[in-house]
């Protein structure tokens, strides 16, 4: 087995941390705390979005990640680094945990950014999902060899030429 990437992790745990404050696992956030939080938690979903780039293997691509890609790249260092995500999800969660509405929240954002500190002290960082140019295929490359048989016909019967209609 691999070593773990713990960005994986904490880009879920922080993902979900911002879905729970904003209302999307547990209905509208204003119906619940009142709007407080929300713009944080639009914020943090908006920055976590994004998978990283795995660096051994595959990643899915979420759908519609390759928009808010180009967002997050345009930052650069600042939401590439694991550090300053770490201490960002620390600190948007403490003014989210003085309601009790955002508790669930708080809690997954502090979980997120340990995380994430775990993560960037073994040396790892954002890199975004690039895709590959696809290459065309080579006239000659394809064919591998000629077919043996010829291409199946119809009945002699049924080649023959059907008489015109009409005048």
């Amino acid at each position: 087995m691999g070593q773990i990437e713990w960005a994986m992790w904490a880009n879920e745990q922080a993902l979900a941390a911002g879905l729970s404050e904003c209302g999307g696992l547990g209905g509208p956030g204003w119906a619940r705390g009142g709007g407080s939080g929300t713009s944080e938690s639009v914020l943090v979903c908006l920055l976590e979005y994004p998978r990283s780039k795995r660096q051994k293997g595959s990643t899915m691509e979420r759908c519609g990640q390759k928009y808010l890609t180009a967002v997050v790249k345009l930052f650069g260092p600042l939401t590439r680094n694991y550090y300053i995500r770490a201490v960002l999800h620390a600190a948007l969660a403490v003014p989210a945990g003085f309601l009790l509405s955002t508790i669930l929240g708080t809690v997954c954002l502090g979980i997120a950014s340990g995380i994430y500190l775990l993560a960037a002290v073994r040396g790892e960082e954002w890199r975004p999902i690039e895709q590959k140019p696809r290459e065309r295929p080579q006239v000659g490359g394809t064919i591998k060899q000629p077919p043996s048989n010829p291409p199946p016909r119809p009945p002699p019967d049924a080649r023959k030429k059907q008489p015109e209609v009409g005048g």
